[in-house]
């Protein structure tokens, strides 16, 4: 039946943008919506405008199509209900339970964990371990991309405590954290899932043999945990009491809204962190109630899903005007790419066609000095998100924030419009497309929900596309050759020989 739908899709008269404009005097109301968080004016608002891409109304009416066929409403009930909706590893996908919405049992045992973070958040703050003003946060992959991009967000006034994120196994990396910190007023978050991944435990040991050069008084008494398996957390040192634990049924990618985000309320303080949750439940509400192309993630998955499927695009931009956001093109990386870049559906069965597209992107206005051409003049065919404030992160010269908005919509227009010029290289082909995100203010709520509607968005290109955007076994083949590396007596190609032995390792 989907065959049938694709079929159909293909099909369909491909008008550029220019002319989708010129015939249907209402597509602007039609693809740009202004998404209210609440009835809280403080909770604010957002306009996505989808109206520079080339859905139209017969493009949308057959993605509705498909997403019945695929079952769209079935399996957006399924992630909602705490069902098993990752059925390679068995398990549901619960992490909008984490903001209040879900099943009722997994809501209340995330309020509970909640509660128990924000008693130790409040806490520190207050001085119940001694003065702290610096945290050093060692994760990777979700339990660090995460943190680190909402911190840059939100804590750009000044953040309560001095939060360093620490990923890579590079030990430059932790060194550069350690030099900005003073030991005797540092605390350790150890952020893993299951408190064994490598490049984490490793980066934790470090801080710790450093706690103890620097003669402070009970190391371990410096750390909290943030895990799925709170005994290895005990068995490492740490005392339970300072344990901060999160559901097995939240994956890392998705695992920010949990006792992951500790360092984002230590930053902000739990109000704010609060605000945060309430601005990504207000789009689960949407996502989960709200049906067809008026459904703001399944909008977005239709245009992904055109490009990618109907056009052959194989990258797609995203590019923030806000320099508190530029972290957010590496977080959408790892979200989409590890989320949906499968070969295989659900079943086990090949997919038809291209699954998920490169995601990358930059900051504006330094991308347009950087990659823009490509964009503008290339032969390849990128779809572009912009992001923007309309309030300004800033105390400076009005001007600066004036001249930041006007590139980023001129950048959307010029795509659309294009410029001939009897100069070939001087000509600018148009009909490109592009989306915008502009937010009132970039707030925690906001913030928020910006990130819930990605998440969302990214499920619903997975259930489009029939795939499990659940697991991730593509990380695990790599990890895995390198603890062989590391035991010795493997053998592997030439090539690698040789690198192994011109570094000294074999």
């Amino acid at each position: 039946m989907t065959d049938a739908i694709w079929d159909a899709l293909k099909g369909l008269a491909k008008p550029s943008l220019t002319e989708l404009f010129d015939g249907d005097s209402q597509r602007l109301d039609k693809l740009s919506t202004r998404f209210e968080l609440g009835e809280e004016e403080t909770l604010g608002e957002i306009r996505f405008d989808w109206s520079k891409t080339h859905l139209d109304d017969a493009h949308i009416a057959a993605f509705e199509e498909l997403a019945g066929a695929m079952d769209f409403a079935g399996r957006r009930a399924a992630l909602f209900a705490g069902e098993i909706v990752n059925p390679t590893e068995g398990r549901a996908a619960e992490h909008t339970a984490q903001r209040g919405v879900g099943k009722e049992e997994s809501v209340q045992l995330a309020l509970d964990y909640h509660h128990k973070t924000a008693a130790i958040v409040e806490a520190i703050l207050r001085g119940a371990m001694g003065e702290v003003k610096h945290l050093i946060h060692v994760g990777i992959g979700g339990s660090a991309l995460g943190p680190a991009l909402a911190v840059d967000a939100l804590a750009e006034e000044g953040s309560l405590v001095d939060v360093h994120v620490v990923s890579n196994i590079d030990g430059v990396a932790l060194e550069r954290a350690l030099r900005a910190c003073d030991p005797q007023t540092t605390m350790l978050a150890i952020a893993s899932k299951t408190f064994t991944t490598i490049e984490t435990m490793t980066n934790a040991e470090s801080v710790m043999n450093w706690f103890r050069e620097n003669e402070v008084a009970d190391p371990y008494g410096r750390v909290v945990a943030l895990t799925a398996s709170p005994e290895k957390a005990v068995e490492w040192g740490v005392d339970e009491t300072r344990i901060l634990p999160f559901s097995e049924s939240v994956g890392g990618r998705y695992s920010l809204w949990s006792s992951i985000g500790f360092p984002v309320a230590m930053a902000l303080g739990w109000p704010d962190f609060a605000e945060f949750l309430a601005g990504a439940a207000a789009m689960d509400e949407h996502f989960r109630d709200t049906d067809g192309g008026d459904n703001l993630p399944l909008r977005a998955a239709f245009a992904d899903q055109y490009y990618t499927r109907l056009r052959g695009c194989q990258t797609r931009a995203v590019f923030a005007y806000d320099q508190r956001l530029a972290l957010l093109p590496d977080y959408l990386q790892q979200l989409e790419m590890e989320s949906n870049g499968k070969s295989v559906k659900a079943d086990g069965t090949p997919v038809e066609g291209p699954t998920a597209p490169i995601t990358w992107g930059g900051v504006g206005t330094d991308a347009q000095h950087a990659v823009f051409q490509l964009l503008h003049q290339g032969t390849n065919l990128v779809p572009v998100d912009f992001i923007a404030c309309i309030a300004p992160g800033d105390d400076l010269a009005e001007d600066h924030h004036r001249i930041l908005l006007s590139n980023c919509f001129a950048q959307g227009a010029a795509l659309m419009a294009g410029k001939a010029s009897d100069d070939a290289a001087r000509a600018y082909p148009g009909d490109r497309p592009s989306a915008t995100i502009l937010l009132d203010d970039l707030t925690p709520a906001t913030f928020g929900a910006l990130v819930a509607f990605h998440e969302h968005r990214t499920f619903a290109n997975a259930v489009l596309m029939g795939i499990n955007p659940f697991d991730q076994f593509g990380v695990e083949l790599g990890k895995a050759i390198a603890k062989q590396i590391e035991k010795g007596g493997a053998t592997f190609d030439p090539s690698t020989e040789a690198l192994l032995q011109a570094a000294g390792i074999a």
